[in-house]
């Protein structure tokens, strides 16, 4: 029996101690499994990078200028005062071109929609801009404004109801789809509005009819169901004389740092403070800006303003202080505002005024088209760190003209009448073109190409 138990014991003592080393090698193993890097299965999803093909590029322009009561029994009806020059060109021909009926027009008239068709999966560059020169006992001037895109949000930021002016509000929706379009205005007194404008059609209201008593009014437009191109135009009455007309593109949005070139401040000899008015808004938000003036072709500051802005009322200050000459204005602010110049070459009849806008930022190619008109000239201003060298090339042919815009600074190059250009530029610059003659005034952004397509990822 003791033997048995011995040998019991024994083998007891032997299991538990190879129990005891299976499980600490199991631990070990265990350890080991988890710090040690194990095998994966790694599957790649399948993939591929498509650039879409872009769309056409279509453009909306102005059409027809109008006028409001010339007949004294029906003083509210709108005729048309003239029909623009059209000077357009593009990159694969001329574009094709259909009218939009201007619905109001008690005579008829229409504006244009141009479209250039994509060739090769690339859409063409388009180059196209209005001008009309008036001399009528009731409006006189030169107005002028580009061939743009439709969008569904913009501002007018030049406006006025004050005695003597007659603004008008012209909407143009290119699109097969009615288009609903609210008119908020900002100002010492807000307001709003709606209005349907039809499909491939224009309409147009008078300002004072949604921004009656309101100093300098600034208007935003949003479209829904299908976007819309939105332009003010403007005409000055003093006492029974016509002193100038403008047609103003709208500004996409408020920014940072606007830039504004071609101010041209002129020598008058009575009160200076009208010559040159600038208005600012900060949307939303109270902000602070700092606004630089500098002579074009000179990096010195000609004035510096800080300007204090509280959300969204619009602010208006004179830059009598400039000597007669050319300017460019760049703003720094807190956040993003909107900016406009208003331009009058003399204070008295027969005379003309324009607002200035802010330029975009041009990195590609672009086609720009001047329209009949006097001395047009291209305004360019470079902000960036490095010299910029600007080509500026008849787009039917000729040879380069070759402009060196200084870094933090600005330069210019006369242009001529009827003619489309393409533009390209080493660095970033921002350019306006500008007409200025006898009784007649004009400036306008150069707005860049509509965007190119972007590649896309697509994971089936």
């Amino acid at each position: 029996m003791t033997g048995n138990r011995a040998f019991r014991v024994a083998a007891t003592g032997a299991r538990v101690l190879t129990g005891a080393v299976v499980a600490g090698a199991c631990v070990v193993g265990v350890v080991f499994g988890v710090t040690a890097a194990w095998p994966t299965v790694v599957h790649e999803p399948a993939q591929a990078q498509v650039t879409p093909i872009p769309g056409d590029t279509v453009l909306v322009c102005n059409g027809d200028l109008r006028a409001v009561g010339r007949d004294p029994s029906n003083p509210l009806e709108m005729v048309s005062a003239a029909s623009p020059a059209l000077t357009v060109e593009g990159s694969s021909g001329r574009p094709e071109s259909s009218p939009l009926p201007a619905r109001d027009l008690a005579d008829g008239g229409s504006a244009q929609r141009l479209v250039g068709t994509v060739d090769d999966r690339r859409a063409p560059l388009l180059g196209a801009t209005e001008s009309a020169s008036l001399a009528a006992e009731d409006l006189s001037g030169l107005a002028a404004a580009p061939c743009r895109p439709a969008s569904i949000e913009s501002w007018l930021v030049g406006g006025t109801v004050a005695t003597g002016t007659e603004d008008l509000v012209v909407l143009t929706n290119p699109g097969v789809v009615p288009s609903t379009v609210s008119l908020g205005v900002y100002g010492s007194v807000r307001a709003s509005s709606t209005v349907v404008v039809p499909a491939e059609s224009q309409i147009a209201l008078p300002l004072t009819s949604i921004a009656a008593g309101s100093d300098f009014p600034i208007v935003k437009v949003t479209a829904t169901g299908a976007p819309v191109r939105a332009v003010l135009q403007s005409s000055l009455t003093r006492t029974l004389d016509p002193a100038g007309i403008d047609l103003q593109d709208a500004v996409p949005a408020a920014q940072r740092q606007p830039v504004l070139p071609g101010i041209d401040v002129f020598e008058n000899q009575g009160d200076n403070a009208d010559m040159a008015v600038l208005r600012l808004m900060s949307p939303e938000v109270d902000s602070a800006a700092v606004v630089r003036v500098s002579e074009v072709g000179s990096s010195t500051i000609a004035e510096e303003l800080t300007v204090p802005l509280s959300a969204d009322v619009p602010t208006e200050l004179s830059l009598s202080a400039l000597a007669p000459g050319s300017y460019t204005m760049s703003i720094d602010s807190d956040n993003p505002v909107l900016a406009g110049v208003r331009q009058q070459d003399v204070a008295g009849p027969q005379d003309d005024f324009a607002w200035v806008t802010p330029a975009p930022e041009l990195e590609d190619e672009v086609f720009m088209a001047v329209p009949a008109g006097p001395n047009p000239r291209l305004v360019l201003v470079n902000r960036e760190g490095v010299d910029a060298v600007v080509q500026v090339a008849p787009a039917a042919g000729g040879d380069p003209t070759a402009v060196t815009v200084p870094a933090g600074s600005s330069a210019s190059v006369d242009l001529e009448p009827r003619t489309v250009y393409s533009m390209s530029t080493s660095t970033a610059v921002h350019a306006s073109v500008t007409m200025n003659g006898a009784g007649e005034l004009a400036s306008w952004p150069v707005w860049p190409a509509t965007g190119a397509q972007q590649s896309i990822t697509v994971y089936p």
